[in-house]
């Protein structure tokens, strides 16, 4: 880094001042590096979705993107550098720069440093110093020290905007809903994040995330990176390296003329100098006794001497009273000597405590511990050694097989709800659709499988119907076995009016 060649103004400045000095830079150069923040970024987001879509856990594909989150904030860093020490970087610049620079120095921030709260800062140490090694944890350190609280709070608000952020994006899709159907559409929103989202719904949710993390991540970085200048302008003085070049390029061409006359000065003098030399080695007499005469002993002038010295604004002579030690030269040598009495019965007490005061505590303690062994030794063998129980081995019966579907289905339904039992007629209704869902689909499931692994496994259905019915009827039952919400007559019709000729169910 070439300090002659900076942009700003580098000046110890407050954490709070520097921060918003990085946030200035990233807003000056912000088509540069939002541009290649999204160009770089995009083909890994779709990359890591068409993945999780394949595979089915667009989770991971989020949480990959979130992992690698690192790599992208050498973005902002590379522009943010070249820009202030330099001319700022193009976009062709920098994205030709992302494929060698700083992968070294970022592979440990991907790996066991991704947690790292002061990433904003000890990044741009590993990236710009060019520094390894037990130098560079040294560096981190001591660029980290006086800001890792700011740092922490920088990263701890940076993760807060972007969960703000995509809760943003939520309220955005509510805010075009009729405020008389709010309150449903929010439920059935809810429904369709919580549940089972489709893969769709994740993808869009990975979306927002990549979104809320591209506007974000840049702001954070430069952040850090006016923390890390400013931390560097306080323990390298750069400003005042900066003043001295400064100064130094103001007075250089009048020094380049001084140094001109005085050589040419020098030059001029020197014959004469060499000749009073000569002469003064011939054995001249000196001419200072012929001038002033020979020294004489005056007492007046030793009187006003002693009167002006006796003058306090002249005197420099004052008194100091400081205590010390009547024995201080033989102190080492000679004993300390304990005073009679009371007070030296006391002292020696006081020094023998201090001295065996926690082998007394101890031995205490051990006393204590044999006198009651009797009360905790028995207890203390019983948690170390537990005697096996012996336990007779009992056989219980193979829970009964649950009873078959009826033939005619749908009476069996409709006589099971026109008695009231209408939570066993919605139980029956959903046996019988997931046996039909698990042939169509070509799937054998487990027992006890839960509503999303049926759900999930309906996927495998070839008709797009077929699905959405079955989704349909997993809902009503989940509604009724979890939350106690019964269809009424209307759409308990209607959903066997769905179901029937879907799955050929007949009276």
């Amino acid at each position: 880094m070439r300090v002659d060649t900076v942009q700003v103004e580098l000046r110890p400045r407050s954490a709070w001042e520097a921060m918003e000095l990085g946030n200035a830079l990233v807003r000056r150069h912000a088509s540069t590096i939002w541009r290649a923040w999204l160009l770089c970024s995009l083909p890994v987001f779709v990359l890591l979705n068409a993945l999780g879509w394949w595979l089915d856990r667009m989770g991971w594909a989020a949480l990959l993107l979130w992992w690698l989150l690192p790599v992208f904030d050498r973005v902002p860093l590379f522009v943010l550098s070249r820009a202030v020490f330099g001319a700022a970087p193009t976009l062709g610049q920098t994205l030709a720069a992302q494929m060698r620079w700083g992968w070294r120095a970022v592979s440990p921030y991907v790996g066991w440093r991704r947690f790292s709260p002061w990433r904003a800062v000890s990044l741009p140490v590993a990236l710009l110093e060019g520094v390894t090694g037990a130098a560079l944890a040294q560096r981190r350190r001591l660029m980290v020290d006086g800001v890792g609280g700011h740092t922490l709070l920088l990263t701890g608000m940076g993760h807060l905007f972007v969960l703000a952020l995509v809760g943003s994006q939520v309220a955005l899709l509510l805010l075009f809903v009729p405020a008389e159907l709010l309150s449903e559409s929010a439920r059935a929103m809810w429904a369709l994040i919580a549940e089972q989202p489709p893969r769709w719904v994740q993808g869009l949710a990975n979306l927002g995330l990549w979104l809320a993390l591209g506007l974000i991540a840049p702001f954070q970085m430069g952040a850090g990176f006016g923390l890390y200048l400013n931390r560097r302008t306080r323990l390298e003085a750069w400003d005042l390296e900066i003043a001295f070049r400064r100064l130094r390029a103001r007075i250089a061409p009048g020094v380049a003329s001084l140094a001109a006359v005085s050589l040419a000065c020098l030059l001029a003098v020197a014959p004469g100098a060499r000749a009073q030399d000569a002469s003064a080695d011939a054995g001249v007499t000196p001419t200072l006794p012929a001038v002033f005469g020979a020294p004489v002993d005056d007492p007046a002038f030793e009187r006003a001497v002693a009167e002006a010295y006796s003058d306090p604004l002249l005197g420099s002579s004052r008194t100091q009273v400081r205590w010390q030690r009547k024995d201080r030269a033989g102190s080492e040598a000679s004993p300390r000597k304990v005073p009679p009495g009371l007070f030296g019965a006391l002292s020696r007490m006081l020094a023998f405590l201090a001295e065996f005061g926690l082998w007394i505590v101890l031995g205490l303690l051990v006393l204590a511990l044999v006198l009651t062994a009797r009360r905790w030794w028995p207890w203390m063998r019983g948690i170390a050694v537990r005697a096996p129980v012996e336990r007779e081995i009992t056989v219980s019966a193979a829970p009964p097989l649950p009873e078959p579907l009826p033939d005619a289905l749908l009476d069996a339904v409709r006589a099971l709800w026109s008695a009231g039992e209408r939570r066993r007629a919605l139980a029956l209704l959903y046996r019988a659709s997931v046996a039909e869902m698990a042939q169509r689909a070509g799937v054998t499931l487990v027992p006890g499988a839960t509503e999303a692994e049926c759900l999930r496994a309906s996927r495998r259905m070839p008709d797009a119907d077929d699905r959405s019915a079955f989704a349909e009827m997993v809902r009503v039952w989940q509604r009724a076995a979890y939350g106690q919400r019964l269809p009424d007559d209307a759409g308990f019709d209607a959903l066997l009016n769905a179901l029937a000729p879907r799955f050929g169910w007949t009276r």
